[in-house]
């Protein structure tokens, strides 16, 4: 039998829960507000497209924060942004919870937002510095898993703490990842690429554009203006079109958030087999397809079906996300360079948006369906060209 864990990687164990961790922390703080979309909307007699805005909003927020927390990792090294960042989401995260307007609450998530996602830029950046180069791929695909396993924590409060405790007790939660900050700051060790760097930096290091670096970006926005379609109203959409409670929603989001940790360790081992560039353009053909169950069919059985498969297949991608982005930069901007890929991300918040604004014309799961192929082909389009040749040989050595 193969083993899950290879020796090489067990000894970067720190880094790799921490990674790994940080990442499901980040993800239950932000997606607990998707949750509650519904309700907070009632509380502050606000629209749908209002709460989205919020959503939106944070993203944005991330745009700074991002670009932000990876530049000063070029300077000051990985670990101390990655701390830094952790404390900072989960208090705002916390303080949501004291929100006493519609203003309050889209103020306080904005400051969420430049933690959120600062935290994954600079944990990506010194994983990828840390492990062996040959498992790259693997450990790429494990820290992603931390998305979905913080999707699924949310959902699992929303089942058993909103019906009890309400919403603010919710994001009360969100102040428990601070504690995982003693962890980081215990047990990871800085990276050992930017130490070498700081002792000898290399002027050619610094961030230049090419067609690598360009293809990388882009990719990045419009991949994720397909996964903002496929996650971000996905609560809502199970709440208020297929009209399921609390403890109904739970086990799609449960079924979807499997499949995903199911699938990324299997695309960041694929990836050494068949290639990048192969393998995230057949998982984004094979998810055109799939929309068809995820938002369209309204049996349980399809639904169940649509959820796997959106899980499995275009989340998986994000398994490679990171080894992706790194291998794009050198060491001595690659904080930077992967902090705007990552800020990427928050562009493409202007999906779900978008989504609620067209809803009342063409329906929310048809509205979703539309911006998750339109995601897709686009996504696909651009990671099939091909850039190796700009992508930098000191950035694929091992540490």
């Amino acid at each position: 039998m193969t083993d899950p864990l290879p020796q090489s990687l067990r000894r970067y164990w720190a880094i790799l829960l921490a990674s790994m961790l940080g990442w499901t922390l980040d993800a239950f703080d932000f997606t607990m507000l998707l949750f509650l979309l519904p309700h907070l909307r009632q509380v502050f007699a606000v629209s749908l497209p209002a709460m989205a805005f919020v959503v939106t909003a944070t993203g944005l927020a991330k745009v700074v924060g991002t670009i932000g927390w990876g530049a000063l990792a070029d300077r000051v090294g990985r670990k101390l942004p990655f701390v830094a960042a952790i404390l900072w989401f989960s208090c705002f995260s916390g303080l949501s919870g004291l929100a006493w307007s519609y203003a309050s609450l889209l103020v306080l998530r904005i400051l969420f937002g430049l933690g959120f996602g600062g935290e994954w830029s600079v944990s990506a950046s010194l994983l990828m510095e840390t492990v062996p180069a040959e498992q790259r791929g693997l450990a790429s695909g494990i820290m992603m898993l931390g998305f979905e396993i913080g999707f699924l924590l949310a959902a699992y409060a929303f089942r058993i703490v909103f019906p009890v405790l309400g919403w603010r007790w919710m994001f009360a939660l969100g102040i428990l990842p601070a504690l995982f900050a003693l962890f980081v700051q215990r047990y990871v060790a800085e990276s050992p690429v930017w130490l070498g760097r700081r002792e000898k930096p290399l002027p050619s290091e610094r961030l230049r554009l090419n067609p690598a670096v360009i293809q990388a970006w882009v990719f990045m926005a419009f991949l994720n203006f397909m996964s903002w379609a496929i996650f971000a109203l996905y609560p809502t959409f199970l709440i208020s079109v297929r009209h399921l409670s609390p403890a109904g929603v739970f086990p799609f989001v449960a079924t979807y958030s499997i499949a995903s940790i199911l699938g990324k360790p299997v695309a960041g081992r694929l990836v050494s087999l068949i290639g990048e560039r192969a393998l995230i353009v057949l998982y984004l053909t094979l998810t055109i397809p799939s929309v068809l169950l995820y938002t369209l069919d309204a049996s349980h059985a399809a639904m169940a079906a649509g959820a796997v498969l959106m899980g499995l297949i275009p989340n998986s991608i994000f398994g490679i996300v990171p080894m992706y982005l790194a291998r794009r930069f050198y060491p001595g901007s690659r904080g930077t360079g992967v902090g705007i890929g990552w800020a990427m991300t928050s562009v493409s918040v202007v999906a779900p948006y978008i989504i609620a604004l067209l809803t009342p014309r063409f329906g929310l799961g048809l509205s979703m369906a539309g911006f998750i192929v339109l995601g897709a082909a686009i996504s696909a389009a651009v990671a099939a060209v091909n850039t190796e040749r700009w992508m930098p040989a000191a950035a694929e050595s091992a540490p």
